[in-house]
């Protein structure tokens, strides 16, 4: 499977972004997808996951609350809608597929190029 994400831009701090994650070529509904972020100087950190049928999601800590994870396996898309953003959420996020729901990057075969999500204060 082929992946895309976009829906990356600028925004004051407090506003909201949905990131978009187009799939082709194979069985969308056959990946968990989850989301990524990497920020300037730091690792690759794991932000959000859903399921393949997308009725269980996982969240990292420092987004709870504000981010929701979504999927539309008929449209083979995948969604994170982010709100009341913050600075520290600066970073290039990246969509990921991978045969179960993980937090830990390596366990996904698949990714996007990534989109840059800049939070201004």
């Amino acid at each position: 499977v082929q992946l895309q994400a976009s829906g990356g831009g600028l925004v004051q701090a407090g506003g909201s972004l949905r990131l978009t994650c187009a799939a082709s070529e194979g069985p969308f509904s056959n990946y968990a997808i989850a989301w990524f972020r990497q920020a300037p100087g730091k690792e690759r950190e794991f932000v959000a996951v859903i399921n393949r049928s997308g009725d269980a999601t996982n969240y990292a800590a420092s987004v709870k609350g504000r981010f929701t994870i979504s999927r539309d396996n008929a449209e083979v898309t995948g969604y994170l809608q982010m709100n009341s953003l913050e600075p520290e959420d600066t970073a290039v996020y990246y969509c990921a597929a991978g045969a179960q729901p993980s937090s830990a990057w390596s366990w996904y075969t698949y990714w996007g190029q990534g989109t840059l999500v800049t939070v201004s204060s």
